[in-house]
């Protein structure tokens, strides 16, 4: 009774059940970021120990207790339906309307429980052989009713849990080798980069492998492209489907290793950002036997390596895309709207990274980078417009180039990017760059570059308009990554070499 009226005045109540007899620990301690859903939840625990508690005492009665004993009880049950469920549960509680109605099912079920209990006391004065089965009758009423309460707490634990017990699982996986911290590296390199100082050879061929939605953003990539082929490199875009499946694309991407190397007779040095990174890595681990003479290394920028959150909770049964059409939206922008393919984002998930992992292993040999940021969430960052595409104006007279005039296209990126880091940091207490958790874009045995600069999800392929000239630009990040890349190679090389002697 005093555990009612705790729910009754708003108190936020233990959601532990404190019947010795009912579901210690059924329930664990959610989120506090929803404090609404989690005292709902609460009493939801609640109610269903009290039911617990009085089913579970007919369950293991003897049918030979006397019939008064019976009266007694089956009038205590009533006595509870009536007063302790209509009136302290329902009546006075600032339930939703559908909670409402849920519990009033609930306490009709009780009475009709009750009805049952005193048939059987008033039986019990006639023939006790008769009892048994009206007992199990009652029990399996009761079961119902615990089962139904069991389902409505363990869907509001699994929507507000969300994605907490996956992120960050490739770290507590023993079987995954561990991690190296090349951060100090790497920013040495980037400053002789931004001093002139260019160490990446002209005897390899670097290929960039874009992410999800490369393909609607004419600008992916391109201002890293146009940076190397002044510094006299071969470079490459990967023209491939963004939207299709993962393993779809490692076989183009494998394909498109080999017809490099066969052209050039040069060993091909991937950067892959975003899915991407997952695309690269997948070919490399699937087709290594085939690419093994051909790939000199690897680095994968904010890639979901491990799964992504966002895909997670879009797309996993009883998350919130479930709630606001999340999952159907995404369905038609992807299938019908950009003619993609749904398996591109379900492969991001971390039941989908979990399986493929456990199957593909990127080879120990190959030299590998991963870099991750965080997206900053300052005022100056939501006013950031990306420039992902540009457009020309025909009608306009042409500059004195004799290039047309072209008008950017731009997008509030950054705004975008922040409010899902935001999110993410009060959901999951997690740092990300709005799409991908930090500790879920380390690919296991690579060397980790983590810089402290605020970059978001989209500053590594898009342009800025009010990027901040005293700090290095993306195409010097990725020049950096690749150079650091070539390093580590060499560095795996010498100690190849030194263990065969």
């Amino acid at each position: 009774m005093r555990d009612a009226e705790r729910c009754r005045n708003g108190e936020s109540a233990r959601l532990v059940a404190q019947n010795d007899k009912g579901f210690d620990g059924l329930i664990p301690q959610l989120f506090t970021s929803l404090p609404a859903l989690n005292e709902a939840v609460s009493c939801l625990a609640q109610t269903t120990t009290y039911f617990t508690g009085c089913f579970s005492d007919y369950a293991v009665e003897p049918s030979t207790r006397d019939s008064g004993d019976s009266v007694v009880h089956a009038q205590e049950l009533e006595t509870f339906s009536s007063v302790q469920t209509e009136d302290s549960v329902i009546g006075d509680h600032p339930f939703s309307s559908e909670s409402t109605s849920t519990l009033a099912e609930s306490s009709s079920l009780v009475n009709a429980t009750s009805a049952n209990h005193v048939g059987i006391a008033k039986a019990t004065a006639g023939d006790p052989s008769e009892n048994t089965g009206v007992i199990v009758h009652s029990n399996n009423n009761g079961q119902n009713g615990i089962s139904m309460f069991q389902g409505l707490i363990e869907r509001a634990q699994r929507t507000v849990r969300g994605s907490a017990d996956d992120i960050g699982w490739l770290k507590r996986d023993p079987e995954m080798p561990p991690v190296e911290d090349g951060t100090e590296k790497f920013a040495e390199i980037l400053d002789n980069i931004r001093h002139g100082l260019h160490k990446l050879p002209n005897t390899m061929v670097y290929l960039l492998v874009p992410g999800l939605f490369s393909n609607h953003g004419p600008l992916y990539f391109v201002s890293t492209k146009t940076s190397f082929s002044k510094l006299g490199l071969t470079c490459h875009i990967a023209k491939i489907h963004s939207e299709a499946s993962v393993e779809k694309n490692a076989k183009e991407i494998k394909d498109y290793i080999e017809e490099i190397y066969w052209g050039s007779k040069k060993r091909v040095l991937l950067l892959g950002h975003s899915k991407g990174g997952v695309d690269a890595a997948a070919a490399l681990s699937i087709y290594w036997s085939d690419l093994k003479d051909k790939v000199a290394g690897l680095a994968i920028a904010q890639s979901p390596y491990g799964g992504s959150p966002i895909a997670s909770d879009i797309l996993r049964e009883g998350q919130l895309g479930d709630y606001v059409n999340i999952r159907k939206l995404m369905e038609i922008l992807i299938c019908k709207v950009i003619k993609g393919d749904m398996q591109a984002l379900e492969d991001l998930t971390y039941k989908r990274r979990k399986e493929f992992l456990k199957k593909h292993h990127l080879p120990r040999e190959l030299p590998v980078v991963s870099f991750h940021t965080e997206a900053g969430i300052t005022p100056a960052v939501l006013a950031t417009l990306s420039h992902i595409a540009h457009a020309e104006l025909p009608l306009t007279a042409p500059l004195s180039d004799g290039q047309p005039a072209r008008l950017p296209v731009v997008m509030p990126l950054g705004a975008v990017m922040a409010a899902c880091a935001q999110l993410l940091r009060v959901r999951y207490s997690e740092k990300s760059d709005g799409v991908v958790a930090r500790c879920d874009a380390e690919a296991p045995g690579s060397v980790v570059v983590r810089p402290k600069r605020k970059l978001d999800h989209a500053w590594m392929v898009y342009s800025s308009l009010n990027d901040d000239p005293s700090e290095a630009d993306a195409a010097q990040v990725c020049e950096a990554l690749l150079t650091l890349v070539v390093e580590v190679g060499q560095k795996k090389r010498r100690e190849l070499s030194m263990k065969d002697e």
